[in-house]
């Protein structure tokens, strides 16, 4: 029986948008069945008593110099944060857990944290997120409206609080069973771990 990977995120982490560009194929190299699980991350970072990098100003300064590094040597496209960063990911991150409803979460996830990280817009813009949403196949007036249901609200709500019982405490966090692992630069864990080794 093939393993699961399960992959928490939000779309306001640049570290899950590193991640988002590798996972797929740890997946696919593995045999595992991806989860897209996303998430709130500031609900993590509260109920944790976790901060985001940028509270520090050390960190701060050191972060577009990493995710600049990261983007080279993942091959991607010149990474940008938005002016809006730290992003209000909350409509997002509701969008993205209709996608999965629709089986369009892998498209969806790319096509938005293109529009962040690459091109630097505003993912809380309701009209940047019909672009969004069309891109990855969706209807957009139809997926956003679904966005903000109680039932989407709640599974969300769902999603945050069970990976903070788990043991999350940030963004990405990846679970292959019970076993936790945090961080884009953790994923060679997560394939020998599906690998079994």
């Amino acid at each position: 029986m093939a393993k699961t990977l399960e992959f928490f995120f939000d779309y306001a982490s640049p570290y899950s948008y590193l991640a988002s560009q590798q996972v797929e194929a740890v997946a696919q190299r593995t045999g595992a069945e991806l989860r897209w699980r996303p998430f709130l991350l500031g609900a993590v970072f509260k109920a944790t008593g976790n901060v985001p990098p940028v509270t520090n100003a050390h960190k701060a300064a050191y972060l577009g110099k990493d995710l600049q590094d990261w983007a080279r040597h993942l091959g991607l496209p010149e990474f940008r944060l938005p002016e809006s960063f730290p992003i209000n990911s909350l409509k997002a991150n509701r969008l993205g857990l209709v996608a999965t409803e629709q089986g369009r979460i892998a498209p969806f996830t790319h096509a938005a944290y293109r529009v962040a990280f690459v091109e630097g817009r505003d993912l809380n813009d309701p009209k940047v997120l019909a672009e969004v949403a069309n891109a990855a196949g969706l209807v957009a007036e139809t997926a956003m409206a679904r966005a903000e249901s109680q039932e989407i609200k709640d599974a969300l709500r769902r999603n945050t609080d069970e990976a903070v019982a788990r043991g999350s405490f940030g963004a990405p966090t990846f679970f292959v069973g019970e076993d936790m692992y945090f961080g884009n630069d953790r994923l060679m864990f997560v394939e020998r771990a599906l690998r079994g080794a």
